[in-house]
């Protein structure tokens, strides 16, 4: 089973994506894994609507461990497992909340055991705020970038084009990090969803 990580700072997008992208990809029921920072591991059940409810909120770091679920990736012929693994937003310099902390040490460990990342960001805050260590496209979104580089299947999400003025931020981030796939996005639309299928798809011939 391939594992693909969802990384990046709070509040981007991430727990919505992992739910509505599960969704996307056919699951009626979403059975949870959830790796509890003292070493448990819990499952559980959801609903979509209890799902949404439970695991995502309007503030950040309500994810505060690694959570997944397992997939069927569709093939042309067949299916591929796919574990989508959730973790905590990853901020600049070090967060004052203990557990907080430990959720990203637990987040960053699976960076390097996955077989591919995706890197969100909010594009609309993209080069606007570089001082903001919550929007800002600081040195957290600059290190894992350059760690990609290293990675065979790493892909930038650009996440709330749909709350996008103009393609200038997007033409900027194309520029900025040519060497990167970068797929524009809207976890509440569902665009770019299935460019994200075929690029699992494809890169989990390789990884």
């Amino acid at each position: 089973m391939k594992k693909c990580l969802i990384i990046g700072k709070p509040h981007v997008g991430k727990t919505l994506f992992f739910i509505l992208f599960s969704k996307y990809l056919g699951l009626k029921e979403f059975l949870v894994e959830q790796n509890l920072l003292n070493g448990d591991r819990i499952h559980k059940l959801y609903t979509f609507e209890e799902a949404i409810k439970s695991l995502c909120a309007s503030k950040p770091f309500k994810t505060q461990y690694l959570q997944s679920i397992n997939l069927n990736l569709p093939l042309l012929k067949g299916n591929m497992k796919l574990q989508l693994v959730d973790g905590t937003g990853l901020t600049e310099g070090i967060h004052g909340d203990v557990s907080i902390r430990r959720g990203m040490v637990q987040t960053l460990a699976a960076l390097y055991e996955c077989d591919i990342i995706l890197h969100m960001i909010d594009i609309n805050s993209y080069a606007a705020e570089p001082n903001n260590t919550m929007n800002g496209f600081g040195c957290t979104d600059i290190q894992l970038t350059q760690y990609g580089l290293s990675h065979q299947a790493y892909v930038i999400l650009a996440n709330k084009i749909d709350l996008l003025d103009s393609r200038t931020k997007l033409a900027q981030l194309q520029l900025d990090y040519p060497q990167h796939t970068i797929i524009p996005i809207s976890t509440l639309s569902g665009q770019g969803f299935n460019e994200i299928k075929a690029y699992c798809r494809f890169k989990s011939k390789y990884v």
